[in-house]
């Protein structure tokens, strides 16, 4: 997690895109979200984020091969508070980790 989220930024995930469409309703939480292509709204009290996303060449890693999508995230109406918020909560959801 991070400390500041700006208004815009781009990130890698390592997953699938069904991965993904399956993380994002819970990653959202409760506020609404709608999903139309490669491309997501979801509303946050008076402001929003858009989403979108394109699959990428897999991350290879010796023999290791990590599926990529690159997310384009774009606020609007919110402060840097209510989007750390957000994004702590969207972070927890879409992090993966080994044990």
């Amino acid at each position: 997690m991070q400390s500041f989220y700006p208004e815009r930024f781009e990130r890698d995930m390592a997953c699938t895109e069904a991965e993904w469409l399956f993380w994002l309703p819970r990653a959202v939480g409760p506020h609404a979200c709608q999903v139309s292509g490669a491309s997501a709204r979801v509303t946050i009290g008076e402001g929003e984020l858009r989403l979108a996303w394109q699959v990428v060449p897999p991350r290879v890693i010796a023999l290791l091969r990590l599926p990529r999508l690159r997310l384009d995230f774009v606020f609007s109406g919110l402060d840097d508070a209510q989007r750390h918020v957000f994004m702590t909560r969207f972070d927890l959801y879409t992090q993966r980790g080994g044990g």
